[in-house]
């Protein structure tokens, strides 16, 4: 059974070991079984949807099509190796997008907060600028080749983790931070035990919504001077009019992007192990 503690005002809390969202094995069945009722539906409605005049089969193909298309795409391989290729456009530019900005973060927002709010709106007008219409930039100056297409990748992840990991750093609670100063914590204990775990829902926030972007630029990028690619494939199938290939490249997408956020919600959750959950 889940360990139940008191908080110093007396509120019960229990420890969530079985993941955010969750209290009890009941609560997760049933919250599964709303999750996957509700796809269910919304599939059999699009099967259906056909039949009474909603939507043209030939535009937008029903789910059985576009599953046996997705299984002989992945037989004959070609459905594989353009995943493989856009997975690696994402991670390469995703993580030098977090070796990147995860530092500078916790620099700007931890120990240069004076520079950080000078150079504050600067980042601002970089991180609001349309990324789309930089593309053109990144073409000229790196050409249409992998370089240009992961840099774009990087551009668009790194914002987002750099706000969050600032403001994370800088909304610690102060009286968390004097109290332990009054204990005698030097520099690098204060960030490893106070600013950093307190600071790491905020920063995870960043993480998520970066690799939400990365897939979003990933089809942009990849519909622009490739030639392999989710991308790539999705524009090769509308420009021939193959509606249920083109198809299978945007669920493939949308599978990933979701893959991808459950994978970090679940490390999220490694590092965030202290929180708890109030029992309601």
């Amino acid at each position: 059974m889940p360990m139940t503690t008191e908080t110093d005002a007396g509120a019960p809390v229990r420890q969530n070991w079985i993941g955010n969202g969750c209290s009890s094995l009941g609560n997760c069945s049933r919250k599964f079984i709303h999750v996957t009722g509700a796809i269910f539906v919304f599939l059999l409605i699009w099967q259906l949807a056909p039949y009474f005049g909603l939507i043209n089969p030939i535009i937008i193909p029903v789910p059985t099509t576009i599953l046996q298309k997705m299984i002989q795409l992945t037989l004959s391989g070609e459905l594989l190796t353009n995943i493989a290729v856009s997975l690696g456009r994402v991670l390469v530019g995703f993580f030098i997008a977090l070796a990147v900005a995860l530092p500078l973060g916790f620099l700007l927002g931890g120990w240069f907060k004076s520079f950080e709010t000078a150079v504050n709106p600067l980042l601002q007008v970089l991180g609001q600028a349309n990324p789309f219409t930089l593309f053109p930039v990144f073409i000229t100056l790196l050409g249409i080749g992998e370089l240009s297409k992961i840099s774009i990748i990087f551009w668009v992840c790194q914002w987002p983790v750099l706000f969050n990991t600032v403001s994370g750093i800088k909304n610690v609670d102060p009286a968390i931070v004097k109290m332990a100063r009054s204990m005698g914590i030097g520099k690098w204990q204060m960030f490893r035990k106070v600013l950093l775990p307190a600071a790491m829902p905020s920063v995870f926030t960043g993480i998520r919504m970066s690799a939400v972007f990365a897939f979003f630029m990933l089809i942009g990028a990849e519909m622009i001077g490739a030639s392999s690619g989710l991308g790539y494939m999705i524009l090769q199938a509308q420009a021939t009019f193959q509606m249920p290939k083109m198809w299978v490249g945007i669920v493939t997408v949308a599978f990933l992007g979701i893959l991808f956020n459950w994978i970090l919600l679940q490390i999220e959750k490694k590092f965030s192990g202290w929180k708890e959950e109030l029992v309601m």
